[in-house]
């Protein structure tokens, strides 16, 4: 459940972030190209922080493999 959560909460700041980035900078061209930049930018910063959660759920099981090989050996 705590990992649905982390990645939810991930989708949901990265989402947010490049939503303002995109609206930021659509909004430099006009009102309606602000809007379109903003729902851009939502969907890919909710594609990088799908990517980003998986990737550090994935860094922590292999540090945990790793440091359990190397107490075994002591």
């Amino acid at each position: 459940m705590k990992s649905r959560i982390k990645r939810a909460w991930s989708r949901a700041k990265h989402a947010a972030i490049f939503a303002a980035i995109g609206a930021g900078i659509g909004g430099l061209f006009g009102r309606k190209t602000a809007s379109s930049g903003a729902a851009i930018g939502a969907l890919v910063g909710a594609v990088v922080g799908e990517n980003r959660a998986s990737s550090d759920q994935l860094t922590e099981t292999v540090k945990e493999k790793v440091s359990g090989v190397g107490s075994s050996d002591e």
